[in-house]
């Protein structure tokens, strides 16, 4: 008989590897190459389209130009999470 002040038994939870299913290796690798050059592509264009906000926005609207460069690190930001996601994910899941 056990007492309220007993530690509960231990439980043991299965914690296996992650593992992917069989014969789709290939294709989860694929798409997430896909979603990786489509991210580059957007990176590409949100610094495009910042610079042209700068541009036009140097001479009398500066409001304009400000918005330009506040985008800048936020494009930046995720260009760099993207790239670092795979380390990332790595770190907190092995």
């Amino acid at each position: 008989m056990t007492t309220p002040t007993d530690p509960p038994p231990a439980l043991k939870v299965p914690d296996p590897p992650p593992a992917p299913p069989p014969g789709l290796e290939a294709k989860i690798q694929e798409l997430l190459a896909w979603g990786k050059w489509g991210v580059m592509i957007c990176g590409l264009a949100g610094l495009f389209i910042c610079g042209g906000q700068m541009a036009i926005g140097r001479k009398n609207r500066s409001s304009f130009a400000a918005d330009g460069a506040t985008g800048v690190p936020w494009v930046l930001g995720g260009l760099s999470l993207v790239a670092a996601a795979a380390p990332i994910v790595t770190v907190f899941f092995t």
